[in-house]
């Protein structure tokens, strides 16, 4: 059953990163993603962790920067261009998850690869 809702969740994440909808709906929650499976946000959270050593917050912000990753390395869009698109209100906000994420800042990355 754990797993059911493991594939769930990260289909509805994928189809939500890729919808290119975060410019309107924001950065995507553990209460969305809860609501959506009819679960709670911590029970969503529990089986997550106890399955893959992620909890929720984890594996939304790993998508996001896969995303980024993808973006910064196919489009010539600046970095604050690219953290607005993926519903980061702040591009400073991105660019210090996807370097604690990665050990690089976006712009390192980009230049790197």
């Amino acid at each position: 059953m754990n797993s059911g809702i493991i594939e769930r969740f990260d289909s509805l994440l994928r189809e939500y990163i890729n919808e290119n909808s975060l410019i309107e709906s924001g950065l995507p929650s553990v209460t969305y993603f809860a609501d959506q499976l009819n679960l709670s946000p911590n029970y969503l959270t529990d089986v997550l962790k106890n399955q893959t050593g992620k909890n929720s917050q984890e594996h939304i912000h790993l998508a996001l920067v896969d995303k980024a990753k993808t973006m910064l390395l196919g489009t010539s869009k600046s970095v604050s261009e690219i953290a607005y698109d993926l519903g980061f209100e702040y591009p400073s906000h991105f660019s210090k998850l996807f370097k604690s994420k990665t050990g690089k800042s976006p712009s390192q990355y980009r230049s790197l690869n």
